[in-house]
């Protein structure tokens, strides 16, 4: 018996969670992306210490859900794995795109992409693919993409505000591979902005805040 996988395309629905109003105003919209083992109604209340009124947020929610821990009661979720890496990706950056058309974000708003953990790589893939305009790009402890270079991004504006935040007691990250990860994301985003806080694998709000 010969093996053979075959592939199928079919429409998906899913869900996504919003912080706050846009009004007159609003100042920041945040795209917001989670890590791994994150729901995104639990991920977007990380920034209710923002101010209300002049931020809004918009947090999709990864796609592959799965029980975390032996109990089966607490369910998180995972944005790609190795398996079927490119086409999954694409599906993720499709439901991105459904989430900006049905959210028609205001043209007069500062557009903030942010990305945690895992999420790096969903934003700064859709970033790259779409060829997004946004005045801030924030990466939170995270891997950059292996295969994204600096021709992905020759489109970003000088103003664009990129920044790179990972806290000094993180367990995944080695000083060298920092370095060198530091390095190779410097040549590809030459205006990015390096900074830490004094926690480990987490998003600090205390230090977005400081950044607009």
């Amino acid at each position: 018996m010969k093996y053979k996988e075959k592939e199928v395309s079919y429409q998906a629905t899913n869900t996504y969670s919003t912080l706050n109003n846009i009004n007159p105003k609003t100042k920041n919209v945040w795209l917001v992306f989670h890590g791994i083992g994150y729901l995104s109604r639990y991920f977007i209340r990380l920034f209710e210490s923002f101010n209300t009124e002049e931020n809004y947020f918009i947090a999709p929610q990864a796609p592959s859900k799965y029980y975390k821990g032996e109990d089966y009661r607490r369910v998180g979720s995972s944005w790609l794995t190795k398996e079927n890496t490119q086409t999954e990706t694409e599906n993720v950056l499709s439901y991105i795109d459904s989430i900006i058309a049905q959210e028609k974000i205001p043209n007069d708003v500062r557009f903030i992409i942010l990305g945690y953990s895992q999420g790096v790589s969903i934003a700064s893939r859709w970033l790259a693919k779409r060829k997004v305009h946004c005045d801030a790009f924030v990466m939170i402890s995270g891997g950059f993409p292996k295969e994204l270079k600096k021709d992905d991004f020759t489109f970003l504006n000088n103003t664009t505000k990129i920044t790179h935040i990972v806290g000094e007691k993180d367990p995944y990250f080695e000083i060298e591979k920092v370095a060198a990860e530091k390095e190779r994301v410097q040549q590809i985003l030459p205006q990015i902005n390096f900074r830490t806080h004094q926690g480990g694998h987490e998003l600090d709000p205390k230090t977005l805040i400081g950044l607009f």
